[in-house]
């Protein structure tokens, strides 16, 4: 993961003209921590969406008479922390993560990085137009009904809604508290899948978070996409971008199906159309005062008219309206649709604040009411405005789900998958050389989130050489009765990865079949016998650690 954003004092003066910011740390403060970091995240800069608590700044969702001083950090930042991020600052949001606008804030509306003059999308703003204009590499924000995806595509990053409650949301303000939900912002795939596994897991302070279930999910193979009805509410140009990110899809290898999906709109139109509304008002409605937005007021006002019938009533709906969502994974693996219907410009916003937000939750309010999980990723576009799309996928799909947009993004999918994730299936592989702990090629295990499982030796069935070249490498050849044993590393590798690894081995090597010395056979390095029978026999020395520390 990069670690050269830019500085934010070097584009901000004392306000911030951009309005991402609301509070942040000096730089001499931030390059201290990163200098002194340590851990598979050393360094890398964070931005946080300020519903969510950081020790040693302010948390103020937006509204300053509701700010308060946080004891503890949120058990998902100060695992970044733990795993050695350094936490930049705060960033603005529409006023209690209600909105998908950006706009909704005392502190400034949030401008496109990518499109000025139109709305860089919410709840989530501030967090995704600090990663857009690359002041740091992640950005942490929420998603109960779109807040982590709109902004992905309205500033043309990268958007990961984990399946709910695998982040814990314990020191996050509540919006919608049965389906918040703690997301990422990152510019690939990659770097936004490795910031979401370090603040992923149970916590004990947090009832509405879930452990994941083990054992694979299938890799995604058919895409699920709307009937052509569905998009009417979609302007041209989404109309006419979606249609390309269908035929990539085609492209990249993917199976296209027609499918319904209109259990999951109408279970969006639930959240802010019915009683759930009622949960923002007892979750922060008494906070509201002379500074609350207008548009959220409004919304959360509306709480009050519900009854605890009328929620009964919805969530029965819910149950219904889920099981008949979850319908679709019969027939596919995943869902493709367009993150947003259209991207409005900012005065478009101000003129009907209430009607173009509700418009941009078409596609995305449903997702943590029938929970799914969702990707959205960006994609290019026949004009300069951003344009994104979403890939959602069943609970608990999620590695699956990353791995296929990868795919549709061309983004190498080494790292995504991970050893540790109970949803990959796991490949062995036996190494001799170059790709052993602490040698040059290494890397090329880790970076593919391999694991080193054992140490041992082969059958003595080969004989090792060392062949000729400007960079010394071994090759292992299957010779039978009187071979040797050799010194070999068995890593794990997630398969999704195998075939990327496999690739980048270079000819006389290929990878085979290796016995070990316990009679067991995995893939390993062997080398073209026409080509080891002209080199230098190095078997007697053991391993190729050994016969390099001849000298």
């Amino acid at each position: 993961m990069s670690t050269t954003a830019t500085s934010a004092d070097a584009v901000l003066t004392t306000v911030d003209p951009h309005g991402a910011w609301i509070s942040r740390h000096d730089d001499a403060r931030v390059a201290a921590a990163k200098a002194a970091a340590v851990g598979p995240l050393a360094g890398v800069t964070v931005a946080v969406k300020d519903n969510i608590d950081v020790v040693g700044l302010r948390t103020t969702a937006a509204c300053p008479s509701f700010a308060y001083e946080p004891a503890v950090t949120a058990p998902a930042v100060q695992r970044l922390l733990d795993a050695g991020a350094v936490v930049v600052g705060k960033t603005n949001l529409d006023q209690f993560a209600t909105g998908l606008v950006g706009t909704r804030s005392p502190y400034g509306a949030v401008e496109s990085p990518v499109a000025p003059g139109r709305v860089s999308g919410g709840s989530s703003s501030g967090s995704a137009a600090a990663v857009a204009r690359d002041w740091v590499e992640i950005g942490i924000g929420t998603d109960t009904a779109g807040s982590g995806r709109v902004p992905a595509a309205f500033c043309g990053i990268v958007g990961l809604k984990g399946t709910r409650g695998w982040v814990p949301t314990a020191g996050v303000v509540p919006a919608c508290p049965s389906f918040d939900c703690t997301t990422v912002f990152a510019r690939t795939i990659g770097e936004a899948a490795r910031a979401l596994r370090a603040m992923a897991g149970p916590h004990a302070g947090d009832p509405s978070s879930r452990t994941r279930p083990a054992g694979p999910s299938a890799p995604v193979q058919s895409i699920g996409v709307p009937a052509p009805d569905v998009l009417t509410d979609c302007d041209e140009r989404t109309q006419h971008e979606f249609g390309a990110a269908v035929a990539l899809a085609q492209e990249r290898g993917f199976e296209v199906v027609e499918i319904d999906l209109g259990a999951y709109l109408e279970a969006g139109a639930l959240l802010y159309g019915g009683a759930f509304v009622a949960e923002r008002t007892a979750a922060f409605g008494h906070a509201l005062g002379g500074d609350a937005d207008p548009s959220v007021a409004a919304i959360v006002g509306g709480g009050s008219s519900w009854s605890a019938v009328d929620l009964a009533a919805d969530r029965a709906r819910l149950d219904s309206l889920r099981t008949r969502a979850a319908a679709v994974w019969s027939s596919v693996d995943a869902v493709l649709l367009p993150t947003a219907p259209f991207h409005p410009t900012i005065a478009e916003v101000q003129a009907e604040p209430l009607t173009v937000n509700s418009r941009l939750g078409r596609f995305v309010s449903g997702c943590n009411l029938v929970d799914w999980c969702a990707a959205a990723i960006p994609l290019p576009t026949d004009d300069e405005l951003p344009f994104g799309v979403q890939l959602l996928g069943p609970a608990w799909s999620d590695t699956a789900v990353w791995i296929a947009a990868a795919q549709i993004l061309g983004e190498d999918v080494a790292g995504i998958a991970t050893v540790d994730d109970p949803e990959q299936d796991v490949l062995r592989v036996a190494v001799v050389g170059a790709h052993l702990a602490g040698e040059p090629l290494n890397h090329q295990l880790t970076d593919r989130g391999a694991a080193l499982e054992q140490h041992t030796t082969t059958a003595p069935r080969y004989r090792m050489v060392a062949l000729p070249g400007a960079v010394a490498k071994p090759g292992l050849v299957h010779v039978g009765e009187g071979g040797g044993t050799v010194e070999v590393e068995v890593w794990s590798m997630p398969a999704a990865a195998f075939g990327h690894f496999v690739a980048e081995v270079p000819a006389p090597l290929a990878i085979g079949a290796l016995e070990l010395t316990d009679g067991t056979t995995v893939p390993g390095f062997l080398c073209d016998a026409l080509v080891a029978a002209e080199a230098e026999d190095i078997t007697a020395w053991g391993g190729w650690r050994a016969w390099r520390a001849r000298s």
